[in-house]
């Protein structure tokens, strides 16, 4: 399956993170959505089945972890690889735990975002 059929969901609550993202992405041929709220993902993510989801550990009013959590323990999504995104030191640890499927430190590299994106998309 070429890069052009894969969907990426960026959620994440800083507009610029969003926006890096999202130019990163499609300009490498991937398509991509974004949300900034947690409140609506499961709902989004059956709308739009990603092939993957890039995901801030934390973001207004919601812990990345207590999502990532949610979406590996449903039956629908649990597939989804989740690429997790945090400035903070121990925040490896923490997502790899909660279920996250990779880590990725902020600020990050064009280059190593996607390299991990392609290692879960291949």
């Amino acid at each position: 399956m070429s890069a052009a059929a894969k969907t990426i969901l960026i959620v994440d609550d800083d507009p610029d993170i969003v926006l890096v993202l999202t130019a990163m992405l499609e300009d490498a041929g991937y398509a991509a959505i974004a949300t900034d709220t947690a409140d609506d993902l499961m709902d989004m993510l059956k709308r739009n089945r990603p092939d993957l989801i890039v995901l801030d550990m934390l973001l207004s009013g919601h812990d990345g972890r207590e999502i990532v959590t949610q979406i590996k323990a449903h039956p629908d999504t649990g597939h989804i690889p989740v690429l997790m995104l945090s400035a903070h030191p121990a925040a490896e640890r923490d997502s790899r735990s909660a279920g996250a499927d990779d880590f990725l430190a902020k600020p990050f590299e064009m280059d190593m975002l996607l390299a991990k994106v392609a290692k879960h998309l291949a």
